[in-house]
């Protein structure tokens, strides 16, 4: 499927085809394409039937902007009635009594889910090939990773097997797939999405946001998921911004901050070039550039893997094989089943994150990594408020290399962990980020990173926009057979 999300809200409006008739060609390309593995739960009687039903209300007046319209979900969100895996074994035969907020509200718009799509266990991954189920594969190389931890959401939506999906971002976990696989993806302002039902890896850092084709698919898919939740103690109570009537407009007067410390050593020089391109047809567009600084950038790292995995040992407790999910078969007593269960459970990765994290927090060591690492992120957050004094935008690159191949880090944690080197500081600071297409480097998609002041949606969707009216590297399909 080759039409954008935006196109297909406007073909279903006029009548142009069914929401069946869209279904049915989702789950064709799913089919064709199993060896990307970017699912990891497919449910086609559900998706078809409730296809159906959104071509009736739309029959009988229903004007719901995503009515009928297909999409999938990361599975990590919750959904009454179809399993929740989390890519762990540790929830593989989960089935959630209840709908994560997300899951509700796009549910409310009769937007049609398809499935849960793969994605590195609990979120710890930056390339999914962490998943219990699998590694996904990238659609523009196969041999090579589509980043993570949303890893499938995106391979799906750059293959054409859904025209959206719903991701995470803990780290730049929408955003670095996001740019290996050559589609637009949003981390919104935390807060600005309920995290209800959504699975948690590190609660002060996950935020849900949209995965498509276009920035104007994005706006489409944050309107329908944005908004406060009374579930969600962290929810933001600012009304709703309206996204799609905010695309339009020019760049004129638009203050661009280029962050110095992102152009340094590092960054593929190819990819650097391409940034560059990228900055360039945004001043052709109107917009200024301004050399900004963000001082304690390369910081944000060490500074988010204490913290990230402090919170992640916490969170990760309650698998414990006695209230719910995986549970080893043999043991002596309670404390084996514990250690069993736990060790059988989980996979490498979420097992190293548990360890640092409890090391961080564990008496001793509290003041010395814990508490450094807060206040660490207090100076990023400050680094970003002095810098959107003098910009109202700061761009760069999304990711310092093109997609690896699979395989070539996963003996070398440190070396994956720096493949979010430039998306980690916004996580920290709550704000929001995009990363759109912005040229190829050897055949394979390059992003462009967008941030922006807190809950400032909206102008990173107009500009993200005005850039993808100007180009076609959005439209670009991989070379599937």
């Amino acid at each position: 499927m080759s039409e954008t999300l935006a196109e297909l809200v406007r073909g279903l409006a006029a009548g142009r085809f069914s929401s069946v008739e869209l279904v049915d060609a989702c789950l064709a390309a799913i089919g064709r394409h199993r060896d990307l593995n970017a699912f990891i739960t497919v449910d086609a009687g559900a998706a078809r039937a409730a296809a159906a039903d959104a071509d009736r209300l739309r029959a009988g007046g229903g004007q719901a902007p995503l009515l009928g319209v297909p999409f999938a979900h990361k599975d990590i969100f919750c959904t009454a009635g179809v399993r929740t895996t989390c890519g762990s074994r540790m929830l593989a035969d989960f089935v959630a009594p209840y709908d994560a907020t997300v899951v509700e509200k796009l549910r409310a718009q009769g937007a049609v889910m398809l499935g849960k799509t793969n994605m590195d266990e609990f979120a710890m991954g930056s390339s999914n090939e962490t998943s219990h189920f699998g590694a996904v594969r990238n659609p523009w190389d196969p041999a090579r990773v589509p980043g993570g931890s949303s890893g499938g959401s995106a391979a799906a939506v750059a293959a054409g097997l859904v025209p959206a999906a719903t991701g995470t971002d803990t780290g730049g976990s929408i955003r670095q797939p996001a740019a290996f696989c050559g589609i637009t993806g949003l981390k919104p302002s935390y807060g600005r999405v309920s995290r209800y039902g959504m699975i948690a890896f590190a609660s002060s850092l996950d935020q849900a946001g949209p995965m498509a084709r276009s920035a104007e698919d994005c706006a489409y898919l944050l309107a329908a998921m944005a908004g406060f939740d009374e579930r969600d103690s962290t929810s933001h109570a600012r009304p709703v911004d309206d996204y799609v009537g905010g695309l339009a407009g020019d760049l004129k007067g638009l203050r661009v901050g280029v962050v110095r410390e992102h152009f340094g050593a590092g960054l593929d020089a190819a990819i650097g070039a391409a940034t560059h391109a990228a900055l360039a047809e945004l001043e052709r567009l109107g917009a200024t550039l301004v050399d900004v600084s963000l001082p304690n950038s390369a910081m944000s790292l060490p500074c988010y893997y204490v913290l990230a995995p402090a919170e992640a040992s916490s969170n990760l407790a309650r698998y414990d094989g006695v209230r719910y999910g995986y549970r080893a078969r043999d043991y002596r007593d309670l404390e084996d089943m514990y250690k069993k269960t736990r060790g059988q459970g989980f996979g490498a990765e979420v097992k190293r994150r548990i360890m640092v994290g409890t090391y961080a927090l564990s008496a001793g060591y509290y003041d010395a990594y814990y508490l450094k690492a807060l206040k660490l992120r207090r100076l990023v957050a400050d680094d970003f408020a002095r810098a959107f004094a003098h910009c109202d935008v700061i761009a760069g690159p999304t990711a310092p290399t093109t997609a690896f191949a699979l395989g070539a880090k996963s003996d070398d944690p440190v070396s994956m962990y720096m493949n979010d080197i430039y998306t980690i500081p916004v996580n920290l600071a709550g704000l929001p980020a995009l990363s759109m297409p912005a040229g190829f480097v050897e055949g394979l998609p390059v992003g462009l990173q967008l941030t922006g002041s807190y809950m400032d949606e909206a102008r990173l969707l107009r500009v993200a926009h005005r850039y993808q009216q100007a180009t076609d590297w959005h439209r670009r399909l991989p070379p599937l057979s």
